[in-house]
C-alpha cells in the first residue's frame, strides 16, 4: 500500500512539472473599454474575445506580457497617468 501511495505521489509531481511549461506560454495584455475608460487585464488563453455590444468597444493598449503581474503593473501605471478610470 505504501508503494502504491509513493508511486502516485511521484506520478503527480512528474505530471505537474510537464504542465508548467504549457501554462507559461499564456500571454496577458491590457485592454481599454472606449465607453467607460476602464482598463482590464485580458488573458489570451481564454477561448473567446471580450464581448462587444452597442457602443461598448475596446482597444488593446499594451504589448503582450508573459505574466499577469507584469500586465497588472502596466494597468496600474495607466491608471496613475489618468489614461484609465479604473
Amino acid at each position: 500500500m505504501r508503494r502504491v501511495l509513493a508511486l502516485c505521489a511521484v506520478a503527480g509531481i512528474a505530471s505537474s512539472v510537464f504542465a508548467v511549461p504549457a501554462s507559461a506560454a499564456v500571454g496577458y495584455y491590457v485592454i481599454r473599454w472606449d465607453n467607460t475608460g476602464i482598463c482590464q487585464v485580458w488573458n489570451e488563453d481564454l477561448k473567446y474575445k471580450p464581448f462587444q455590444f452597442g457602443a461598448s468597444t475596446y482597444k488593446v493598449v499594451s504589448k503582450q506580457f508573459p505574466t499577469f503581474q507584469e500586465a497588472s503593473d502596466v494597468q496600474i501605471k495607466l491608471r496613475g497617468e489618468r489614461r484609465c478610470t479604473l
